[in-house]
């Protein structure tokens, strides 16, 4: 029987697909001691609003931080928390499932107040939305167990550490995964396949699959574990 990892950067409130992924893995591990990228998913995320798709982004330091790694980088001011909920609230008041899930929202990011680090506000709101969801999968660090040298090499490092014999990872990695590696570690390796999701009554115009899972939470409320679910999740490499 296999034991599954997924390894992926925290992301600010990420999209359905991110929770998926942890669905189907045994252990997932957030690899926050990797550097920080700008302009991407690790502190912003797209809802949906009456105006069209608007980001939710988190305000962190700039100066000299930038070349930190992903556990480092600090948030600049808690304001963002407020203007964040009003404006999920605003978009998502009359949606189906925010009775459902609403408060809770609310609570989570409000009990992001007292943290400065990016990387802990991630992954407190990805645990919580993860429970909402009903998804158990324990949540580690990659920092617990150190790091080698090479992208391929780290990961199956990281596989070995939590005791993994498969790998499942995003798509966009076969661009620089060796396969051999994990082959030779006799670990297997799966690529997710996004394809298979379907949509559901969503507001503010057109269908779009790739928004923030607070959409999903808002857009469905219980229903929402239901649509992480894929005709064809994952593929392995033979």
């Amino acid at each position: 029987m296999h034991t599954t990892a997924v390894i992926v950067q925290s992301n600010y409130l990420p999209w359905k697909g991110y929770f998926d992924l942890m669905r189907q893995a045994d252990v997932f591990v957030l690899y926050d001691d990797v550097q920080y990228t700008r302009r991407d998913w690790r502190n912003r995320n797209v809802i949906k609003t009456p105006q069209g798709l608007h980001w939710l982004t988190v305000p962190v330091q700039s100066k000299g931080q930038y070349e930190q790694n992903i556990d480092k980088i600090t948030v600049s001011s808690p304001d963002w928390i407020e203007k964040h909920w009003k404006t999920i609230a605003m978009s998502y008041g009359k949606s189906p499932g925010f009775p459902e899930y609403g408060t809770a929202i609310q609570t989570m990011l409000h009990a992001c107040a007292g943290h400065r680090l990016l990387s802990e506000i991630n992954r407190r709101l990805i645990q919580g939305v993860a429970e909402l969801l009903g998804i158990r999968t324990p949540i580690v660090q990659s920092s617990s167990y150190g790091k080698v040298a090479g992208k391929t090499e780290n990961l199956v490092h990281l596989c070995r550490a939590v005791g993994a014999t498969r790998y499942l990872s995003g798509p966009a990695a076969k661009s620089y995964l060796d396969p051999t590696l994990f082959a030779s570690a006799g670990i297997g390796l799966t690529y997710m396949d996004y394809s298979g999701y379907l949509p559901y009554e969503q507001p503010h115009g057109p269908f779009n699959h790739f928004v923030s899972v607070i959409d999903l939470l808002m857009s469905t409320g219980q229903k929402a574990a239901g649509y992480l679910i894929q005709q064809e999740p994952c593929r392995d490499v033979r």
